[in-house]
């Protein structure tokens, strides 16, 4: 749901909208895209409305970063929260600095999208010489890193069945400790606190 939705109002229209072109009757986790200009509290009550109504049965966030996340889940039904999707794969690893640990502390998994860097993964070279070791695709090992990840859930794009297959098979690759530290060379973890990215 877009920010300009976030009001009480706009969010149950919204919803009702989303039902109605998705032709179901209860949505199972509902999204605010980002932080807007309606304040947070108009929104979680909208949210827990359409819960307590069986419109949705969870809801959460999108690319909310540390302070606003500690905004959220100081408000009253603000700790309901389920999830906060935000970018997140090898070459952008900004979250891991303190709104991964943080998240984790609250048990709230990080939704990690576009966790192949919409494709750009797919191929890179150094993620191939990994792969190969596997007997993968470097797009798996892309993947692959991003699910072993402490409290995160990644959304890959797949875009046929057999990419769906390949996305799977991505769940049976074992990093080991040296495919970790080759992969921390080559894509640094974060040292300093950075603002989240968006796509």
């Amino acid at each position: 749901m877009l920010p300009s939705n976030a009001s009480r109002a706009g969010v149950a229209r919204a919803c009702e909208n989303s039902l109605k072109r998705l032709r179901t009757d209860r949505i199972d986790l509902y999204l605010l895209h980002w932080p807007g200009s309606v304040p947070l509290s108009e929104t979680v009550e909208a949210f827990e409305a359409l819960k307590k109504a069986g419109k949705i049965r969870h809801w959460g966030v999108s690319n909310f970063d540390t302070d606003e996340m500690e905004e959220l889940t100081g408000l009253r039904s603000g700790d309901n929260v389920q999830t906060n999707q935000v970018l997140y794969n090898l070459s952008r690893r900004g979250p891991e600095f303190d709104l991964g640990p943080w998240s984790r502390q609250r048990g709230i998994p990080l939704m990690a999208y576009s966790p192949v860097e919409q494709g750009a993964l797919a191929r890179n070279a150094r993620l191939e010489i990994i792969a190969a070791r596997h007997n993968a695709t470097a797009a798996q090992i892309a993947l692959a890193w991003v699910m072993a990840q402490p409290g995160v859930i990644a959304i890959p794009k797949a875009s046929s069945q057999d990419h769906v297959r390949q996305n799977v098979a991505a769940l049976d690759i074992k990093l080991t400790g040296e495919d970790l530290a080759e992969l921390d060379r080559a894509f640094p973890p974060p040292t300093r606190k950075r603002g989240l990215e968006m796509i």
